[in-house]
């Protein structure tokens, strides 16, 4: 039987590699939503003639001549939630930040299974998503490369036994220099050695911060405490995960840096079809190191905002949105957004984990950032 599938967030980068698998697979695309790439959304539309698309308003203006017969066009946050809700096999939540939340949420209320992307569902809300898909009846497959190189090496495996997550992470293109990170230039963070992502994605690589908001996600997703998941630096990006056994061993998950192929595992709920891929080669050196705390601090930050729990989540990821994108504007030093994150975390309040208050924190700590962003780039201004 043809799957059916939905994806949020279809114009971003996991979106576009998603229904590069659907083409392999043959799946058929029911719905997709995504915000303002009009072009590109009625490329797909076109392609894939779903039953129903879902935009901002002015890329709806737009596309709506455009669009195939049978196809039904909504717009905005109402939008998504109705992409979300629609019954098929498959939902891929793979719209970026805080705006993926509520159709995450929506989905796992109506019993979907989803193949989870969007990083800030687990890390600000998720207790609260694992309540929606009890409540509801969904499921969750995580389609990170780390997470799912975690979740499949979990399988089959007594959680009694576990001793430890470890997560890999590249470096990011200032493992090794330069040995000032105060001058480095926007194109330069940008550049990753290894991967092909979006530029938020693609900076919180370059901070290690993109890390530690895996070590937040792998401790909701997989119910590991925070000092039982482990980090180390590896450069080939071949190994995407282990797991520590309390006999000694560690079981690992290899593969090339192709995240198509963890979107179709993610997809397919943990079946393994064939993928028109040339195999990975195993020849070579295979490097393992610690990270560098003192050079890369919002990996550390990033753990204790998990520590301190509640809202503080909410707070350093909204803070760091912020952070990113005034770097990615010429405003911040890159430096900076590690100080931002550590000013504003300072400030979460101690408060209960829920719907609203998530959306408070994440409103608070967007005005607290802008604040922090404003006080470093004066400071960093020539006198």
């Amino acid at each position: 039987m043809t799957k059916r599938i939905s994806i949020l967030g279809s114009t971003g980068s996991i979106g576009t590699q998603a229904l590069e698998v659907a083409r392999w697979r043959g799946y058929r695309v029911e719905a997709l939503a995504a915000g303002r790439n009009a072009r590109l959304l009625l490329e797909q539309v076109q392609e894939f003639r779903p039953r129903l698309v879902s935009c901002a308003p002015e890329a709806a203006r737009e596309i709506e001549a455009q669009l195939p017969a049978g196809t039904k066009l909504v717009e905005g946050a109402a939008g998504a939630l109705e992409v979300a809700q629609l019954d098929v096999d498959t939902v891929v939540a793979a719209i970026p930040g805080i705006a993926g939340l509520a159709p995450t949420r929506r989905a796992l209320e109506c019993g979907q299974h989803v193949a989870l992307a969007n990083k800030e569902a687990m890390v600000v809300a998720g207790p609260l998503m694992w309540e929606a898909a009890r409540a509801g009846g969904g499921r969750i497959t995580p389609l990170d490369s780390e997470h799912s190189a975690l979740y499949q090496a979990l399988r089959g495996e007594d959680p009694e036994g576990v001793e430890a997550l470890v997560l890999t992470a590249s470096g990011g293109p200032f493992r090794d220099g330069p040995a000032d990170l105060g001058s480095v230039t926007v194109e330069q963070a940008l550049a990753h050695p290894n991967w092909s992502m979006g530029p938020k994605v693609t900076v919180d690589s370059a901070t290690l911060f993109n890390k530690g908001l895996e070590v937040l996600e792998a401790h909701f997703l997989f119910g590991v405490p925070l000092e039982r998941i482990e980090v180390v630096i590896h450069p080939q990006s071949l190994v995407h995960g282990l797991v520590r056994f309390r006999d000694g061993m560690l079981k690992a998950q290899v593969g090339p840096h192709d995240m198509r192929l963890p979107i179709q595992y993610g997809i397919e709920g943990g079946d393994r079809p064939p993928v028109p891929l040339e195999p990975l080669p195993l020849a070579g050196t295979w490097e393992f190191r610690e990270p560098d705390h003192g050079r890369f601090p919002a990996l550390r930050l990033a753990y204790a905002a998990g520590e301190l729990g509640g809202v503080a989540p909410a707070y350093i990821n909204a803070a760091d949105e912020v952070a990113v994108q005034a770097f990615l504007d010429g405003n911040l030093p890159f430096p900076a957004i590690a100080t931002v994150l550590q000013k504003v975390l300072e400030q979460a309040p101690q408060e209960e984990l829920g719907w609203e208050a998530i959306e408070e924190a994440n409103l608070a700590a967007r005005r607290l950032a802008v604040r922090e962003c404003e006080r470093e780039a004066r400071e960093a201004a020539p006198r």
